[in-house]
């Protein structure tokens, strides 16, 4: 049989997925976070354009009507400036603040909370020519490339087919008066935009399908590799067969030991199983010397039979006591009566009377 152990068969581990991600390996697609914002940018304008519009008109007609009292007093143009900032910085600092939330929101949905100290800084192996020049002819640059080339000619197929749609407008510009024709101009800017954006969109998902998809691509493991992480984290497989091994063998011993000097135990009937013992002139009330599930619980019954304890049902004080109660911890005062009605009944066999445990 050929040897199949190069092939990424197999699906990345957690840990695989955790050390790819703590070193900057992520899905991400930088064109879905940048048509979302192109799309954001031009909402903002929608809702904010207008009043940004008028204040820039407004501005536009005084420089062009002459205002002479700004060259009279110096004092006076450097408090005119300052208004002018605050009047464009209360117009534009809305649609930037917008930006910025979507661009922080857009990030944080495709990969969550992200930040690497590692990355930030100077590394030489970023100058390297011979590093850079591989990465320049690589088959993902290709790709890049001929991604970038196929979105640069859909923005110009949709800016000319918007252009097409409103030719007569166009055309009919010269007729109008200067401020329809800044709001035509608007329109058609806005809009052939917004229809640029919705094509971005579209590209931008499947890209981000892409890259994914190259993700979880390199993320896959071999099996030699699957082996050496289980290795690397666990330990040899062999020696944790063992260890496990030693712990079964551990707890059987441990239930060959403690069962014998049980008085009864009560089973689920068979998926649990608690051995009690007490022995009312040492113990001030009954303590669990034993409790397992499955296997354990079946070893239990066992070593029961073997050595003559009695084996009652009874699921939901058995239940309880695997529950709430540790290895050779005494059972709780709310469960007495039940006990107590489970030796009497076994001392009862045995011809022996209980003495009622002591309260606490």
């Amino acid at each position: 049989m050929p040897d199949t152990s190069g092939d990424k068969s197999q699906e990345p581990t957690p840990h695989r997925r955790q050390k790819a991600r703590e070193e900057g390996s992520v899905a991400r697609s930088h064109d879905l976070a940048s048509a979302l914002l192109l799309l954001l940018a031009f909402g903002a304008l929608w809702f904010s354009g207008a009043s940004l519009l008028d204040f820039l008109a407004a501005y536009t007609r005084r420089q062009l009507g002459g205002e002479p009292w700004l060259k009279a007093d110096p004092a006076l143009a450097v408090g005119h400036c300052s208004n002018l900032l605050g009047e464009i910085a209360r117009h534009v600092l809305p649609i930037l603040g917008w930006i910025l939330a979507g661009a922080v929101v857009v990030n944080l949905v495709q990969i969550g909370f992200f930040f690497l100290p590692s990355k930030v800084g100077f590394d030489v192996s970023r100058i390297d020519p011979l590093a850079g020049a591989r990465r320049m002819f690589s088959l993902d640059n290709a790709v890049r490339l001929a991604f970038a080339l196929f979105k640069l000619g859909l923005i110009g197929a949709v800016a000319l087919a918007c252009l097409y749609q409103d030719l007569p407008r166009i055309l009919a510009l010269g007729c109008l008066p200067i401020h329809e024709i800044a709001a035509v101009v608007w329109q058609l800017l806005f809009w052939t935009g917004l229809k640029i954006g919705f094509a971005l969109l579209v590209l931008a998902v499947l890209d981000y399908g892409y890259q994914y998809w190259r993700h979880e691509q390199d993320l896959r493991m071999t099996p030699q590799e699957v082996r050496e992480e289980m290795r690397n984290l666990e330990g040899d497989p062999q020696i944790a067969a063992r260890r496990r091994a030693v712990q079964k063998q551990l707890v059987a011993n441990r239930i060959s030991q403690s069962v014998p000097k049980a008085d009864v135990v009560v089973t689920n009937p068979t998926e649990l199983a608690v051995a009690i013992q007490y022995d009312p002139e040492k113990m001030a009330a009954p303590i669990v010397v034993a409790k397992g599930a499955g296997l354990l619980a079946q070893q239990i019954r066992r070593v029961a039979l073997e050595h003559g304890i009695p084996i009652l049902e009874r699921k939901p004080l058995a239940q309880a006591l695997y529950r709430e109660v540790e290895l050779n911890h005494p059972i709780p005062q709310d469960k007495y009566a039940a006990v107590a009605e489970v030796l009497a009944y076994v001392y009862h066999l045995k011809g022996k009377k209980i003495t009622p445990p002591r309260a606490a």
